[in-house]
């Protein structure tokens, strides 16, 4: 079985491809499968749910299965995730830009890692000879990923997507469904600015940059301020 047959496969176990997503923070989507393992000593079939993100595997168990066939254990798998409440409400407003099938499609595959301004970014900082992880929580108890960490000079980089951060330069609010959109991009900035403020209240510097920057602007932006905070420069509020 090829890749778009497993795909189509889950479409149908999931009731559609539209509720095979799981919310992976700050409004990306992302799509997941349910994986059948099967016990050679107990007989027993358990069923998990899988995602990616940044090509990182995420799992997480959903329990015992024991239909007659493959694709009725499938659709028991689907149920225990919507049960566990593992899966996002994809489900958009009757009229949503969104109620398409492609445009779902294009807003699962909204990356939450990797995107082109990020691999620019992290290319010319890379060049300059800095050093930095990726996709990390500046300060592990706090569930708030950074795209860019330095974590000896305690900056944090964002690169916020014009869209779901509503840019005020390039924000488009779709025409039909305009407060339920509106409501959601307002939700994503309240939390991007709570993030800026714990950051710093926890003494880190933290940068926001819009995916509209220019990689090179982007990147000076960034080494003053590792280089500032290098030297002992306080946070900016």
């Amino acid at each position: 079985m090829d890749r778009a047959q497993r795909a189509r496969e889950q479409d149908r176990a999931a009731g559609g491809a539209e509720y095979r997503s799981v919310d992976v923070g700050e409004g990306l989507l992302r799509p997941a499968s349910v994986v059948l393992k099967g016990s050679a000593r107990t007989g027993r079939i358990a069923a998990v749910l899988r995602w990616s993100v940044g090509g990182r595997s995420t799992t997480r168990p959903l329990g015992y299965v024991d239909g007659p066939t493959r694709s009725e254990n499938l659709r028991a798998g689907w149920r225990l995730a919507t049960q566990a409440g593992l899966l996002a409400e994809v489900r958009v407003p009757e009229g949503s830009w969104a109620s398409s099938t492609g445009a779902r499609k294009s807003m699962r595959a909204n990356k939450g890692r990797d995107t082109e301004p990020e691999l620019r970014l992290r290319s010319l900082l890379h060049r300059a000879g800095l050093r930095y992880r990726v996709g990390i929580r500046p300060v592990p108890s706090l569930r708030r990923t950074a795209d860019v960490v330095f974590t000896r000079a305690k900056v944090a980089v964002f690169v916020d997507g014009c869209f779901w951060h509503g840019c005020p330069e390039h924000r488009t609010v779709p025409r039909t469904n305009r407060e339920f959109w509106s409501a959601k991009i307002e939700s994503n900035r309240a939390r991007d600015a709570e993030t800026v403020d714990l950051l710093q209240q926890a003494g880190w510097h933290v940068l926001r940059i819009w995916e509209h920057m220019p990689a090179e602007e982007a990147a000076r932006l960034v080494i003053e301020t590792v280089t500032r905070a290098r030297a002992g420069g306080g946070v900016e509020r």
